[in-house]
């Protein structure tokens, strides 16, 4: 038995992936949020929704931009509206149920 090396394909360069900036506010119905992606084309944007959280994808020549944020309320992934314009994803997502806190004193 000859004992050949195997010769491998050429490892295929990955891009570098960066976490987009993401600023997220909500009020007692929805989360606003907004979530930059320079240089990305609305084409090359993936968005994804759960109960409990969000991703965001946009690939762009040079880098890809990837982010997954857990949502502290529960969340109606059905009725999310989303509009990508000039590099900014801006994403409305219902809230099911604000869940409430107890304040706590700090001393």
């Amino acid at each position: 038995m000859s004992s050949k090396k195997v010769a491998k394909p050429p490892a295929k360069k990955q891009k570098p992936t960066l976490a987009p900036t993401t600023y997220m506010d909500h009020d007692d119905k929805n989360y606003y949020i907004q979530v930059e992606m320079p240089g990305v084309k609305k084409e090359n944007v993936e968005l994804s929704v759960s109960d409990q959280s969000f991703c965001v994808r946009g690939a762009r020549e040079d880098v890809e931009l990837l982010g997954c944020f857990v949502l502290a309320h529960p969340a109606d992934a059905e009725n999310v509206k989303a509009k990508f314009e000039d590099g900014l994803l801006n994403i409305e997502i219902p809230i099911k149920k604000i869940l409430k806190g107890k304040k706590v004193k700090i001393e």
